[in-house]
């Protein structure tokens, strides 16, 4: 029986095309290919790993030089660490694209993910090329979400329409991720799109605002990877034009943003293993660094990350976490630490009204809030994680098999 279809507006100037290219499985699509109207503003964002994949490369030459009229996606092989090859690999696939549009091979963002290490089947790709054209659709959204899926349980697809200025306006975006995933972006790839008119420099600071507030705000396990990219195309095909001094763009801002909050939360939701939705809120800091710094000493503690799957109010290990967050002139007396409602830590230690119960009664839901008050300033910051359980070392361990 196929899975219900996701709900999603089109986006005017956006098409899909999805086909099975047996990458690494002969189940489902994996080879997505975006057609992007001619006109439209293209803005994109990359992983800061140093080792950057060959189609994270190209796709920084490419988006440098010319306006993108296609995004080609695979699924089941990153075509990372594959040296001189893996680009030579790329280069061909959007060679291949751009011989089916009669376009140059520059106007094709080549976007891969999977496993490190291992040659890109380009003749598998090529050969599937044709059929993503053939399958081109402005319906094709959830094939989409469906076709970028690595360990991914559930596709993650969000689309919001807001009326802006007296016109309506579609933003729709997918995402894919559940391990190696730490801000900086991860091993995520995140593909959005709104009907809206907005210059290319102005949608490039849009993404890097909507990106900073969402994507680079979740970690899994602290690992950045190779391959993380995120693009937001603005196609032009709707009514709605905005400019830098214009309010309307402030509310399209927005409504991007929560797009993308909506996709890394959904990112989160489906870690690999996970089973509970953890926010980490850091409040009353000097600035939004050392909030950060304090929200991912949290996140990242394997301790933390287990006691939570353990429902175990081990609340001292949330405690060790800020304590060697690297803070200067901590005033230890003034922190306060809460569960949930419950605060759990004040004036040094322990609270006296906190009881074991109430603790283990946080720490039993599916979805908890850190909260922890540093008495330093009016700065907060969140960031969102999960819990290690065993299925994550399971699905890790056995990534490769």
């Amino acid at each position: 029986m196929s899975e219900p279809v996701l709900a999603f507006h089109a986006v005017a100037g956006i098409r899909i095309g999805t086909t099975c290219a047996q990458i690494k499985q002969a189940v489902r699509d994996d080879l997505t290919l975006f057609e992007i109207a001619p006109n439209s503003s293209t803005a994109a964002v990359f992983t800061q790993n140093a080792f950057c994949a060959a189609p994270v490369t190209l796709s920084k030459q490419h988006l440098h030089n010319t306006a993108p009229r296609f995004l080609l996606i695979n699924s089941g092989n990153a075509n990372a660490g594959t040296g001189a090859q893996g680009l030579q690999d790329a280069l061909s696939s959007c060679a291949s694209v751009a011989a089916q549009a009669s376009c140059t091979s520059e106007a094709v963002l080549p976007f891969s993910t999977g496993v490190i290490g291992v040659s890109l089947p380009v003749e598998k790709i090529c050969k599937a090329i044709p059929i993503a054209f053939q399958n081109l659709s402005a319906d094709n959204w959830d094939k989409a979400a469906r076709a970028i899926m690595t360990t991914d349980t559930v596709p993650k697809l969000v689309s919001r329409q807001a009326e802006i200025g007296g016109h309506l306006v579609t933003v729709t975006g997918i995402s894919k991720g559940a391990g190696m995933i730490r801000p900086d972006m991860a091993t995520m790839l995140g593909f959005i799109a709104t009907d809206a008119s907005v210059p290319q420099s102005l949608l490039q600071e849009c993404l890097h605002y909507a990106a900073n507030r969402s994507f680079n705000r979740v970690t899994i396990d602290g690992d950045t990877s190779t391959n993380d990219s995120c693009v937001l195309v603005a196609t032009g095909k709707g009514m709605l034009t905005v400019s830098r001094a214009d309010e309307r763009y402030l509310q399209l801002r927005d409504l991007i943003t929560e797009v993308c909050i909506a996709l890394a939360q959904a990112i989160v939701r489906d870690g690999e293993g996970a089973t509970k939705f953890i926010t980490v809120r850091v409040e009353q800091g000097a600035n939004a660094q050392e909030c950060l710094d304090v929200a991912y000493t949290i996140a990242h503690s394997p301790l933390v990350k287990t006691a939570f799957f353990a429902s175990d109010a081990n609340w001292g290990r949330i405690l060790a976490a800020v304590g060697r967050a690297g803070l200067n002139n901590l005033d230890l007396d003034k922190i306060k630490i809460y569960l949930g409602e419950v605060c759990i830590v004040e004036n040094g230690g322990r609270a006296p009204s906190y009881t074991e119960a109430q603790g283990q009664a946080v720490m039993s839901e599916k979805e908890i809030t850190i909260r922890v008050l540093l008495a330093r300033g009016d700065v907060i910051e969140d960031v969102w994680t999960c819990d290690f359980s065993y299925d994550y070392v399971k699905i890790n361990a056995e990534y490769r098999t």
